[in-house]
């Protein structure tokens, strides 16, 4: 991969590098808990790029990586719970990714961004839902941009598949995770 201000191979265009910026992006999810209420998190360690010329989205290229053990539901037994190895694992996988393997055009401002997300170790293909929210200057000159994106994924397709019986039938934890990114990048050079 090229570096900013460095040329594409073969394209004879300088790559731009966008980055995220951590404080204006968030990763969370939603997850069914006793069948009766839904259970939301978030991780608060984000970092990643995305390259490319974001006039199309499609040339582009989204690097992401989150610190499994910054996962937050609100509860610290739980949090502990989810970092062990019946869930995430953080001692040995102390990171979640995700590797674009292709941006497919879904409408004017919405995308399929289909790529590869490890957890535990664990690498499946998801698409995320995207929308490109668009582009500002900021009062300091730096240019941004915003996207948002959505995922269903099954827990269990990434190994993660502790969970307990009730006793009137049911599990404690739901198969099915929903998934919402909101990231705002800048971009460098």
């Amino acid at each position: 991969m090229a570096t900013e201000g460095q040329q594409a191979v073969g394209t004879g265009q300088e790559t731009t590098v966008w980055t995220i910026d951590p404080a204006h992006t968030t990763a969370e999810f939603s997850v069914k808990h006793m069948m009766i209420s839904t259970v939301k998190g978030r991780f608060g360690s984000i970092e990643g790029t995305v390259t490319g010329d974001l006039d199309d989205p499609t040339q582009a290229a989204v690097d992401v990586k989150i610190d499994a053990a910054s996962v937050d539901t609100r509860n610290d037994q739980r949090d502990a719970h989810l970092r062990s190895a019946d869930f995430f694992d953080v001692e040995h996988h102390p990171h979640l990714t995700f590797k674009s393997r292709r941006i497919e055009r879904a409408g004017d401002d919405r995308f399929k961004v289909v790529g590869d997300l490890t957890i535990r170790g664990v690498s499946r293909e998801v698409v995320l839902d995207t929308t490109f929210e668009g582009q500002v200057k900021d009062p300091y000159g730096n240019q941004r941009a915003g996207f948002s994106a959505a995922a269903k994924l099954n827990r269990k397709d990434f190994g993660l598949n502790w969970n307990a019986l009730l006793e009137a039938g049911g599990v404690v934890v739901g198969d099915e995770v929903k998934v919402e990114i909101h990231a705002e990048v800048t971009r460098q050079g």
